[in-house]
């Protein structure tokens, strides 16, 4: 079907030229909201009346008839309807939307996928500080940035993955303060314990698990650094050293399970270490967009569409938070991602101007815009319907592990990924676990395990081949139902094209969960394993083209198609 629509498009794009320069760019089909309007519907006629000056229901007659009389039309299309004031619609030869199976059964785990492409896109996500466990808020996160990441991969991008955190600053000194508290023996509630917005400490017991670590010279390995504790409790610096590669080896952990991996770790140190953060800011002083004020440097980010101009360098000479994320931009341009995606909470919503407000003021050639920014809200967690607000580990949140170990990497990575980045998500833990239609995951899983299902009594009774199904007579498929699923998987690669372009891997679900819902139907209408072998191979190829189909989508959220439930 996907070469029968292309003809189809081409088609129309060269009469829609003839009715007007330019318009032929244009042309496009979309899906009749009632299914029984058609297969393809066109509103171009629409579209060009007015600047045609022509009734619409009139040139929607005229472009029919001319459509109509194409070879693409006279070979895959069936009829063509004018409804309204002037919607086409268009029914498909049932050889159209049979094609669709041998295109999925012969592109394989390749269907969807778009041809590769020269440019080269960052995505930075999760990028927690290594001052704790990664609660369920990181886990969207880690879970929207892997499937975005597989998203822009279908598309022929070639994408990088980065995990970016502040291995230095306050939170990293708050760290090392508490894990020396713990080291001589306090805890919180002892007087010597600090309280108050004024004396921030990390509470958790897991800074009393890296306390005895370090006292015992333990060795602590991460992806990206490896430290032993000295075991002296009087080295601070050791002991800041020590609980960062401590908590990345935790974070590691949680990443591991949850089956998300990074081609590189950028430190913020490295920014100044480097001078790279210097150099940003002579950057934007040369280029005139900088002034002093009360003992401040601030950036002109007022000319850049910003509410307010920002303070770069406070007075003490410490720089504000937005300017290494400036720097950390510039080094993602220069080393040659043209294209660069930012997962990361809402609470980050205030940087957004202020990071691109300094790279056009930087004036180093990054395009405006420059980054796109995904931003997602936290996730609440309920179970026997209340809040689950508190982990044993990490004290006073729940954190990814907790939620994996309790329900399963799939449930977890469906579940956050089935609204929109933006809108808040419930995470029910009983419904994770359930083993019925309103689990969605489970319901999806379950699609696909059912047609191995099939699959497998065919082979064990017939000695059946599924690579031989990729060039079955379809004819027989004939049934609404079969029709119905069909058409869901001809809609595929557009699907995954639009939730690419839109970093909404959202619309994989609701796909997924669409198409599980149609083979279910499709299977308590027909009859698979019949005893008429054309329509029995004809029936699996169809069956087999779902699964796959299944798979793929499934594989770009990063959950598995089993095989058996």
């Amino acid at each position: 079907m996907l070469l029968a629509k292309q003809h189809l498009l081409t088609a129309l794009a060269t009469e829609l030229e003839k009715l007007q320069t330019g318009a032929g760019a244009r042309a496009a089909f979309e899906s009749p909201k009632v299914a029984a309007h058609g297969d393809l519907a066109c509103t171009a006629a629409m579209q060009l009346a007015k600047a045609l000056k022509q009734n619409p229901r009139q040139l929607s007659e005229t472009l029919r008839t001319a459509l109509l009389s194409t070879p693409a039309f006279e070979r895959w299309v069936e009829a063509i309807e004018i409804a309204g004031p002037g919607f086409i619609n268009i029914r498909l030869k049932d050889a159209a939307k049979q094609a669709v199976v041998h295109e999925v059964l012969q592109a394989a785990e390749c269907f969807g996928d778009q041809a590769a492409q020269p440019n080269k896109v960052l995505v930075e996500f999760v990028s927690a500080n290594p001052t704790g466990p990664l609660h369920v808020g990181h886990g969207r996160q880690a879970a929207l940035g892997d499937a975005i990441c597989n998203l822009l991969a279908t598309q022929g991008q070639q994408v990088y993955r980065e995990f970016y955190y502040n291995d230095a600053g306050v939170q990293i000194g708050t760290l090392a303060n508490s894990t020396q508290l713990r080291a001589k023996g306090f805890k919180p509630g002892d007087a010597e314990w600090p309280s108050g917005e004024n004396a921030p400490a990390y509470n958790g017991d897991y800074i009393q698990d890296i306390a005895n670590d370090f006292l015992a010279q333990k060795t602590v390995k991460s992806d990206d650094r490896e430290f032993t504790g000295s075991g002296d409790v009087n080295d601070l610096d050791g002991m800041r050293q020590f609980a960062v590669a401590y908590l990345r080896h935790e974070q590691d952990l949680d990443l591991k399970a949850f089956d998300v991996k990074f081609d590189n770790y950028y430190l913020e140190s490295s920014l100044y270490t480097s001078g790279k953060v210097d150099a940003a800011v002579q950057k934007l002083r040369d280029a005139g967009k900088t002034y002093e004020q009360d003992g401040a440097l601030w950036l002109k980010s007022t000319d850049y569409g910003d509410d307010k101009d920002r303070v770069m360098r406070k007075g003490d000479g410490s720089y504000t938070y937005f300017v290494p994320d400036v720097a950390y931009h510039i080094t993602k341009w220069e080393r040659g991602f043209g294209r660069v995606v930012n997962i990361q909470g809402t609470d980050h919503h205030g940087t957004i101007a202020r990071v691109r407000a300094g790279l056009q003021a930087a004036d180093v050639g990054i395009p405006e815009g420059y980054p796109d920014y995904v931003l997602h809200t936290m996730v609440r967690v309920m179970r026997g319907g209340e809040e689950v607000k508190i982990s044993k580990r990490a004290g006073s949140y729940v954190t990814l592990r907790d939620l994996i170990e309790w329900t399963s990497k799939d449930a977890v990575r469906f579940f956050l990924l089935s609204r929109k980045p933006d809108t808040e998500y419930i995470f029910d833990i009983d419904l994770a676990l359930a083993q019925n239609n309103d689990n969605p995951v489970y319901y999806v899983q379950y699609a696909h395990a059912r047609i191995c299902s099939v699959l497998a009594a065919w082979k064990d009774k017939d000695g059946g081949d599924p690579a031989t199904l990729a060039k079955v007579d379809l004819s027989p498929l004939q049934s609404p139902q079969a029709h119905a699923l069909m058409l869901a998987l001809a809609k595929y690669p557009e699907m995954l094209t639009a939730a690419a372009n839109d970093f909404a891997p959202h619309d994989v679900t609701f796909y997924l969960r669409d198409l599980a819902s149609l083979y279910h139907s499709y299977y308590d209408a027909e009859r698979i394993l019949v005893d008429d072998e054309a329509v029995k191979k004809a029936r699996l190829a169809l069956v087999a083209a779902t699964a796959q189909v299944l798979r793929n989508g499934l594989k770009v959220l990063g959950v598995s198609a089993p095989q058996k439930m």
